[in-house]
């Protein structure tokens, strides 16, 4: 049932990201599927570009997908079923169209308990829970 499973990880708190991850690997045992994680690398902004080095980001790719790899070792899911991927843009967007591309069966995310401001101006994970072409499972933390 679910052949391709996609995982976004914020890996500014990885621990946050652990029970998706851990579900997911339990997902793609049972359907002998696939998982593929996600980071998503914020653009830098105009105003900051000239203080930056001009590799800058190339420099956070390459620590995010080295990040991702170690995570990925970590996940307990055979090398064969897990690969990662790094992405540039708004959260919510780049999660989507990689889910798109994957042609992804689930999306296993993680979210906070809603605070008060996230029912006016809405979470990423909301955003993907809306809009998303898949289906999506919200693992809280």
């Amino acid at each position: 049932m679910f052949k391709s499973i996609l995982v976004p990880i914020d890996l500014a708190d990885t621990d946050l990201a652990k029970p998706a991850i851990a579900t997911a690997a339990t997902l793609s045992q049972t359907w002998s599927g696939s998982v593929r994680l996600l980071n998503v690398l914020p653009m830098t902004p105009v105003m900051l570009a000239e203080y930056v080095p001009a590799d800058f980001d190339e420099q956070q790719r390459q620590t995010s997908e080295e990040a991702l790899a170690i995570v990925a070792r970590e996940s307990g899911i055979e090398p064969s079923r897990i690969s990662s991927v790094v992405r540039q843009g708004g959260i919510y967007h780049e999660i989507l169209e990689e889910a798109a591309n994957m042609k992804a069966d689930l999306i296993v995310m993680t979210s906070h308990r809603p605070a008060m401001r996230t029912y006016f101006l809405g979470s990423n994970a909301g955003h993907v829970v809306r809009y998303a072409k898949c289906s999506v499972l919200v693992v809280r933390h």
